[in-house]
């Protein structure tokens, strides 16, 4: 199908970020730290996978990760700093802990007429590098998102005096920066060596422009969760 890789890459973020919508709606703030603990993990499985989409080659994972800072924003928009820096400590702790559980899986020594431990073995040799990439990159740039979200709240509070207005300044002002963080330290970390330069180049690129798109769209999402709170103060 053409452009396959393309609508299901447009398609996903709609479905991640409006599934961590859901999520929150049905199960409040334990529901941000459910999605948290997927996309984290999720994300850094899918990040093993190189497709060409848009005319480059790219890694999956950034639009699921996309959905952590959207998480983050929400949590920060409704239940404080706070609540937000404890996200992102869930969402830490459950990076460490797959890469435990991974890895013990390596201390098996398979029966003679398994026939998944090769392939698994394939797929998460690489996950310590990736994972802990990912894990450094996680905690500074998610860090890094609540710490700016709050900075520029409290500077357009101060500035205009109203307390709900320019969320969507917050919201991409903060997203925006720690984006290219999360780009430019995880892609180096995890992929030099890896990849050739040219590809690096491409996944940074590629990679920091899909993370520019969800950013603005993302924008409903966290305008929708407001009301929602809004509507139920239960949650």
């Amino acid at each position: 199908m053409a452009f396959q890789n393309e609508i299901v890459l447009f398609l996903s973020v709609f479905a991640f970020f409006g599934g961590l919508v859901a999520f929150f709606r049905l199960f409040g703030k334990n529901g941000i730290f459910a999605w948290t603990v997927i996309c984290t993990i999720a994300a850094n499985i899918e990040v093993l996978i190189l497709v060409h989409a848009y005319g480059m080659d790219t890694t999956l994972g950034n639009v699921i990760f996309a959905s952590s800072f959207l998480a983050t924003d929400i949590m920060s928009e409704i239940y404080g700093k706070k609540e937000a820096n404890k996200c992102v400590k869930i969402g830490i702790a459950a990076n460490i802990t797959f890469i435990l559980i991974s890895q013990s899986w390596f201390l098996y020594v398979p029966a003679e007429g398994d026939t998944m431990a090769s392939p698994i073995r394939t797929v998460f040799a690489n996950t310590p590098r990736v994972m802990l990439s990912s894990l450094f990159a996680y905690a500074v740039c998610e860090m890094y998102d609540v710490w700016a979200y709050h900075h520029i709240w409290e500077w357009s509070e101060k500035k205009f005096g109203d307390k709900k207005a320019f969320l969507w300044l917050r919201n991409n002002g903060s997203t925006m920066v720690s984006q290219l963080i999360n780009v430019l330290v995880f892609n180096l970390l995890a992929f030099a060596g890896v990849f050739p330069a040219d590809v690096i180049v491409q996944i940074l690129v590629f990679g920091y422009g899909i993370f520019l798109l969800t950013s603005i769209l993302d924008t409903p999402f966290l305008y929708l969760a407001r009301r929602i709170a809004e509507k139920n103060p239960d949650l």
